[in-house]
């Protein structure tokens, strides 16, 4: 009789976990301006719901925690209170655009403590059991042939984070490399805005769609 009914129970357990919902990969993105906008209409995050998410399911839960001017100093600063106190699944880290950009004022980030901080954080987040995905910055003008004035320093910072990629074994969405392939096919008259981005660093909506298929592609590949 205690057989039959331990039976029973198991099957009536087995059966119950059959109907619970899966529980959902919680992301967060960490970034800057880029991230920021990109909870509002139209924007990378918003897209990459419903392609994590096709007709109506629940499987990715997807969190925003882009704060404009933000340096990956910044993000350090941040990182407990606006991602490891959410207990993520994930964290997207996409940054470096301001880190270059300005330096033009005086205020960019040396290339030594931009690593530093980078690996800081990559560390700390894995520490905490966050799977970490992180991107290259696309963009600072979009010319084709490398004469965007901080070419030279964005093609370095994403060496940088490359090689951390590398050596920690994390999923890289490198984006500098997309949106120089891409600008090369499709920007014929080599100009500086217009294609993927509004103002050479922002993005416009064909922006938008491009990063959130190569991001979703980088989430679902993140093991």
């Amino acid at each position: 009789m205690k057989k039959t009914f331990s039976k029973i129970f198991l099957i009536s357990t087995l059966i119950s976990l059959s109907f619970m919902p899966a529980k959902k990969i919680r992301v967060v993105f960490f970034g800057d301006s880029i991230t920021e906008a990109a909870v509002k209409p139209h924007g990378f995050i918003m897209i990459d719901d419903s392609l994590l998410n096709p007709n109506g399911a629940s499987n990715y839960e997807l969190i925003g925690a882009g704060v404009s001017g933000n340096k990956v100093y910044d993000l350090y600063l941040r990182m407990d209170d606006d991602v490891i106190s959410r207990s993520p699944d994930i964290v997207v880290i996409y940054v470096g655009v301001n880190d270059v950009w300005h330096k033009k004022m005086g205020t960019g980030t040396d290339a030594d403590k931009f690593e530093r901080f980078y690996l800081a954080l990559v560390k700390k987040f894995r520490a905490a059991n966050i799977k970490v995905i992180v991107c290259t910055p696309a963009t600072i003008g979009e010319r084709f042939d490398n004469t965007n004035e901080q070419d030279g320093d964005m093609n370095h910072y994403s060496n940088i984070i490359r090689k951390i990629a590398t050596d920690q074994h994390l999923t890289l969405v490198d984006l500098r490399s997309a949106f120089g392939e891409y600008e090369k096919l499709n920007n014929k008259n080599n100009l500086d805005r217009g294609l993927l981005t509004s103002d050479g660093v922002h993005l416009n909506d064909a922006g938008n769609i491009f990063v959130a298929k190569l991001m979703a592609e980088g989430i679902r590949n993140t093991p």
